[in-house]
């Protein structure tokens, strides 16, 4: 039988209140809240390995009881379900509390060999969902499910997903954002991490300058993700070192696979460096530096495809700021924020020397590089297929095989025969 725990609900101070209305939260990490339980779920699909790696029994997949619990309808021994209370920056502005509107964490599972936070996306209001329902529809539902198996596969540290399951409720949704708000299916989707914990669980202690707790957090935080630095004397600074860092590998994949948040709020960064919060988000098609998938960024797209390394870091100074008084080292966080560039610069070069199977490394690499992302903006080219039809380019093949493979990459309306000279001179 499933069992329940968690570390963070039993080192953490709490909210005392339990009445589950919209509210300011003050000095405390969590709220308790169950999910409203839903009318009718149906089990849409669950991810079999996923589950296998959980140790789940499969005879318990089966069962019904594993669709309630999913929709938030049956409570795990041991599962005392909770809203954590975060602030965030975003679109470059404090919002003050913010924290998890319509996702409730139901505790730990100890796994076969990790230990992962279970959560449940559109199981109703919590004290942190302000004036909205908490809710989530099948549509959305669907997207952040597949996507973040798919980023998984594709080797980009992310949150999983578990299981996918419809409500029998409608949930009322403007879609298009054109004030014509209709009616859809309702959903429940359960996400997976080792924690849910993000850079705005910081700022909103710090912004309390509730120094004591935000201690606390970075203790908890360090001794059970980041153990190694238990023992260190600059534990603080090197903590934020390796959020950094871990952050910087999780950027450099982004643009590897041409994945785009969409809302790279300070809310939505995750201090274990993890993709989360699958909202707006998209992948670029024709090679794009300027796209974003997010229709409310489209003014100062701020969030587009290239910007993402230097919003990571201006995010990275908005958690250094909220760490501040533990680190107490201006020159030391200084000194993090201009290596995550430096670090940044040499991995994103790694990763594009792999992509384009340059087996060692030239003072030229920087410039050829450089000279291929214009290319491919200027032309419109699709980045995946380019890529891959790039592969089977052989030093010896004729100007028209070199033209078969990769003319099916360009976007233009016209019907290319013939590939720019661009692309050519740069090849």
């Amino acid at each position: 039988m499933i069992a329940l725990t968690d570390r963070f609900t039993s080192s953490m101070p709490g909210d005392t209140l339990v009445e589950n209305y919209p509210r300011q939260v003050s000095g405390v990490c969590y709220s308790h809240v169950y999910p409203k339980g839903m009318i009718s779920p149906v089990l849409l699909h669950f991810n079999q390995e996923l589950a296998d790696e959980l140790g789940l029994d499969k005879q318990f997949l089966s069962t019904p009881t594993f669709c309630e619990w999913m929709a938030g309808n049956w409570i795990a021994p041991g599962s005392k379900p909770y809203a954590m209370r975060y602030g965030g920056h975003q679109f470059g502005h404090w919002a003050g509390q913010l924290g998890d509107g319509r996702a409730i964490n139901l505790g730990e599972l100890a796994a076969i060999d990790s230990i992962i936070q279970l959560q449940l996306k559109g199981a109703g209001p919590t004290p942190y969902s302000r004036t909205a329902d908490g809710l989530a529809v099948l549509r959305s539902s669907i997207r952040e499910y597949m996507c973040s198996e798919a980023m998984h596969c594709l080797g980009v540290p992310t949150t999983r997903a578990l299981a996918l399951v419809t409500t029998g409720e409608s949930v009322t949704r403007d879609m298009f954002y054109n004030g014509d708000p209709k009616e859809e299916p309702g959903a429940v989707v359960c996400r997976t991490s080792p924690s849910f914990i993000r850079f705005g669980n910081f700022e909103m202690l710090a912004a309390d300058r509730n120094l004591e707790v935000l201690a606390q957090l970075a203790d908890f935080t360090i001794l059970n993700w980041y153990a190694h630095l238990q023992e260190r004397k600059d534990k603080y600074l090197d903590f934020f070192s390796d959020v950094a860092d871990r952050t910087c590998k999780m950027i450099v994949d982004w643009q590897r696979v041409g994945f785009v948040h969409g809302v790279m709020n300070t809310d939505n960064m995750s201090i274990l460096g993890l993709t989360i919060d699958y909202g707006p988000y998209g992948w670029i098609d024709n090679y794009d530096p300027q796209w974003t998938p997010n229709t409310t960024d489209l003014p100062g797209r701020r969030y587009c495809f290239g910007n993402q390394p230097a919003i990571a870091q201006w995010n990275l100074l908005r958690l250094a700021n909220a760490l501040y008084p533990l680190i107490q080292d201006e020159e030391a966080i200084k000194d993090v924020l201009i290596g995550f560039k430096e670090q940044y610069e040499a991995r994103y070069m790694a990763m594009m020397r792999q992509k384009l199977g340059l087996l060692s490394k030239t003072a030229h690499d920087t410039e050829l590089v450089a000279s291929l992302e214009q290319v491919l903006t200027e032309n419109q080219t699709d980045m995946t297929m380019f890529f891959r039809n790039l592969a089977d380019v052989r030093s010896t093949s004729s100007r028209k095989q070199i033209d078969a493979l990769l003319c099916p990459c360009l976007y233009d309306e016209k019907d290319h025969v013939h590939l720019p000279e661009s692309l050519h001179h740069w090849l």
